[in-house]
């Protein structure tokens, strides 16, 4: 087994834990970026560990700090509920019963300004890590340790050959790319974890695709 030293002692944070503190409020900042737009309204449906166990970890403060885009060593964490309610945003927690998923997951569901909503499923692993594995009922695959494409598109031929030349044509080099779709010939999620940050340009240049619905982008 590989280890670094941060594994072992974990990442530059805000304590108490790594997995239900930082790792909480590194999943919720993620989930924020990848709705990306503005929001009112925040549920936070906490399943296993995160339900039982966080309130002596501050998960819930730490959850609701990320979707504010607060990160793991600030020390605004704890007044998280403050800055929500200067922000004008509201939020409820509950807990929820999920199959097959990581003991650390929450289902993060964002109510926008425009009414639309946008529903984040996605655990902490451990050491300050997260895993997002559903975004709006996509299956998915995202760490966010890289420059990351969260990318809506036509599941049709060619697609993917053309989403990848704009990246090549940019300098961008792609490290890991995963597929998925809900039906064949249907939208799919296209997720690309990059080596180079991802200019806003070139995220207009794959949005103005014809086959592409939407681009969101972590740094």
């Amino acid at each position: 087994m590989n280890l670094s030293i941060f594994d072992v002692i974990g990442p530059i944070m805000i304590g108490p834990s790594s997995s239900h503190t930082a790792g909480a409020v590194k999943l919720a900042r993620t989930a924020s970026l990848i709705a990306a737009k503005p929001f009112t309204h925040v549920d936070f449906a906490l399943h296993g560990s995160f339900a039982k166990t966080g309130v002596g970890h501050g998960t819930k403060l730490a959850l609701l700090a990320g979707v504010l885009g607060i990160t793991k060593d600030d020390e605004r964490i704890k007044k998280s509920r403050d800055i929500a309610a200067a922000q004008g945003i509201s939020y409820t927690f509950s807990e929820v019963e999920l199959d097959d998923v990581h003991e650390n997951t929450a289902m993060i569901t964002f109510t926008h300004t425009d009414s639309t909503k946008s529903t984040i499923i996605g655990c902490s692993i451990g050491g300050g890590r997260i895993l997002i594995t559903n975004i709006d009922g996509m299956a998915v695959e995202l760490a966010a340790e890289q420059p990351t494409l969260v990318i809506q598109q036509r599941d049709e031929q060619g697609v993917i050959s053309q989403v990848s030349q704009v990246l090549a044509d940019n300098n961008i080099n792609i490290a890991i790319m995963r597929v998925s779709r809900k039906a064949k010939r249907d939208v799919a999620t296209n997720v690309i974890e990059t080596d180079e940050r991802i200019p806003a340009a070139v995220a207009e240049q794959l949005a103005a695709l014809d086959v592409v619905h939407s681009v969101r982008v972590i740094q």
